[in-house]
């Protein structure tokens, strides 16, 4: 099994998430090859909270040009974690 630590990569701040925190749901970009249960147990691992379920999605990578130079951005695995009512996680606090 991977590292918790391994498997979140980072929170994602935006509009969208952000609003998103009223309804108790905490959006990270996650590594490809991890699942649901993987990114649950992780979650909870390192926050110290209660999940109550998990929605991934995977976001494709865009076509960029530089002058004359194409190339793709990275793809990356979107999670967005929904958890019990009365758990907070606290990095998310002053957003």
């Amino acid at each position: 099994m991977k590292n918790s630590r391994d498997i979140l990569i980072k929170p994602v701040v935006t509009e969208k998430s952000t609003s998103l925190l009223a309804e108790n749901k905490y959006t990270f970009i996650v590594d490809l090859n991890a699942n649901k249960t993987e990114i649950k147990k992780a979650v909870e691992d390192i926050f110290k909270v209660k999940v109550e379920t998990v929605n991934t999605m995977r976001v494709k990578g865009k076509m960029k040009r530089v002058r004359q130079f194409t190339g793709r951005t990275p793809e990356r695995k979107k999670a967005i974690v929904t958890l019990k009512d009365g758990d907070k996680i606290e990095i998310f606090e002053g957003l």
